[in-house]
């Protein structure tokens, strides 16, 4: 819990959405949701990933008991490439195609984020919740066959979304970026605190 009072959950079991809070100097708990992502459809890319980060911290706040001021924060991403979408591959077959697919290429990575501001006070409005998407382009590199087979070997790209990371092993694949490079890691800090603001929380608040 933080000074000013809040209890912070991240409702994610994202490590780069984890280390990005704690570099700014957030450090919630985890409560993953049990969201099935499969079942979910949206009219476009962006409202995919909003509709998912609403439905993970809904799903999360619902369980909580509150007995005091809380933020629940939800996230998602994925990355945009010739209007398809490109989640977490899941296997080392579907991580290489999708290298494969991107490499020379520049992709447009789509990153939720939904917050709910939760207090017990009787007098309060008990549930405040706020949204927004970050999208932010990236510049593939063109590495070899056997860079990505290495890259792949190594199981990073094969639980994040569209298989690349710009904080970890796959940063010297990322040739730049054009917006804000912490949505590329799972989580936009300047959404996050545009966010907060809609709901009378100043960012310091949060500093453990």
């Amino acid at each position: 819990m933080t000074e000013a009072g809040f209890r912070i959950v991240l409702a994610s079991a994202s490590p780069g959405r984890l280390a990005t809070l704690r570099r700014a100097g957030v450090d919630p708990e985890v409560i993953v949701s049990g969201v099935n992502e499969d079942r979910v459809t949206a009219e476009s890319p962006k409202a995919l990933v909003e509709t998912l980060a609403q439905l993970k911290c809904r799903d999360v706040a619902d369980r909580l008991d509150i007995g005091s001021e809380t933020l629940v924060i939800g996230g998602d991403s994925m990355l945009e490439l010739d209007g398809e979408l490109h989640g977490k591959p899941g296997s080392a077959e579907a991580a290489t195609a999708a290298w494969q697919s991107i490499r020379g290429r520049d992709g447009i990575l789509h990153s939720g984020l939904c917050i709910q501001r939760l207090t017990a006070d009787p007098e309060a409005e008990r549930v405040r919740e706020a949204t927004g998407v970050a999208s932010t382009t990236i510049h593939f590199g063109d590495p070899s066959d056997a860079e990505i087979a290495a890259y792949v070997a190594t199981g990073e790209p094969l639980q994040v979304a569209g298989a690349f990371t710009i904080d970890g092993l796959g940063g010297p694949f990322i040739r730049g970026v054009e917006g804000d490079p912490h949505a590329v890691v799972g989580l936009s800090l300047p959404l996050m605190r545009d966010l907060l603001l809609e709901l009378d929380v100043q960012w310091p608040a949060l500093w453990a």
